[in-house]
């Protein structure tokens, strides 16, 4: 689900005057953030330089049961997801098996004309020109599709939306197309390669591929906020999203991803620090760089870099501040409230700077 990026521009000013007045507690505003009017379950923390400084939840797995909502509880991501994405297309950039400038229809055979010449690096930037969903239908899509190819034959055929290069346009289809690029070059199933590369050298055992017909133990319901309160949302099926936003995953397991990436477990430091410049085109918003939305004030937008993320059953919001090797993770169970889990989150980054 596209997320309109309302907010932002982080540190300094208004988070500075906060905290020396001593206004900001975690736990305070988690417990807050909880409920069946806002978030039925909510998990968040932040660890510095690999270290777990605090982490907290609050409300329930399911309404009905009670069960409480952990840092271990299984819930979706959303488009976190595309971080994941990005680290393991430039894995294979680094090993010299994908060319970040060349067109991907190297990679990928039997591609409509149109999009051959577009490259790695303009799907990583949302700068390909690639269509978003079609309406509602696809969005909380109700199609499984058995392989990545199939959930691309949805959308290839579609006309470009612009040439590409030229504009920023946020699109999960385009990293699906990436998703296909790197079965193609390593010769692996996209999951097999998330398991081999990302999660297993992370240590991250509870984040997995979410099949729609399969039992989860300890996985969370699903969720949305309308008008008035949250309330329960309805199954979909991201078969038709997986490398833009298809996981389910842990606050542990996430914040063990950030980490490995500050320590260079997936990829070199230039090459994160690739990953995390601006493009050349303008942007309605936070700038995006390869993989990463850059959250930092102008002109230092890669001083904090991550991921939104939000579907039904998830509101989620990644950050990382590489010079301070900082991690902070927000995860909600309920979708429809961005605002408040992202500024919750930019609260916690001010917050963790000034421990």
């Amino acid at each position: 689900m596209k997320i309109k990026n309302i907010l932002i521009l982080l540190i300094v000013g208004s988070c500075v005057q906060l905290f020396a007045q001593g206004a900001f507690d975690p736990d305070v505003k988690l417990a807050e953030l909880s409920g069946k009017k806002e978030n039925i379950g909510i998990t968040a923390g932040y660890a510095v330089d690999g270290e777990i400084k605090w982490t907290n939840s609050a409300g329930y797995i399911c309404a009905d049961t009670e069960t409480p909502f952990s840092t271990k509880t299984l819930t979706r991501i959303a488009s976190i997801a595309k971080n994941f994405t990005a680290v393991a297309i430039m894995q294979l950039v680094e090993k010299g098996q994908i060319e970040l400038n060349g067109p991907i229809g190297n990679y990928l055979k039997h591609l409509p004309e149109d999009k051959k010449q577009i490259t790695v690096r303009q799907l990583l930037a949302h700068t390909a020109g690639v269509s978003q969903y079609q309406g509602k239908k696809e969005i909380e899509n109700t199609i499984h599709y058995e392989t990545l190819q199939d959930a691309m034959d949805v959308f290839i055929d579609r006309p470009l939306l612009f040439e590409p290069g030229t504009k920023y346009f946020y699109t999960t289809y385009g990293y699906v197309i990436l998703g296909r690029i790197i079965e193609e070059v390593s010769g692996l199933s996209y999951q097999a390669y998330m398991r081999k590369n990302i999660f297993e050298v992370a240590g991250m055992h509870d984040t997995g591929i979410e099949q729609i017909n399969e039992q989860y133990s300890n996985k969370s319901c699903l969720y949305h906020k309308g008008k008035r309160k949250a309330k329960e949302g309805k199954q979909n099926d991201l078969s038709n999203r997986v490398p833009g936003g298809g996981f389910y995953s842990t606050l542990e397991d996430v914040m063990k991803f950030g980490n490995a990436l500050l320590d260079g477990k997936f990829i070199r430091e230039q090459t994160l620090d690739q990953m995390i410049q601006t493009e050349s085109v303008e942007y309605d918003g936070n700038k995006y760089g390869l993989g990463w939305f850059l959250y930092g004030p102008p002109p230092y937008e890669n001083l904090v870099i991550g991921h939104s993320g939000g579907q039904t059953g998830c509101t989620s919001q990644l950050m990382i501040v590489p010079k301070t090797k900082t991690v902070i993770v927000v995860l909600s169970n309920t979708s429809g409230n961005y605002p408040d889990i992202a500024g919750f989150a930019v609260d916690l980054t001010a917050y963790s700077e000034k421990q």
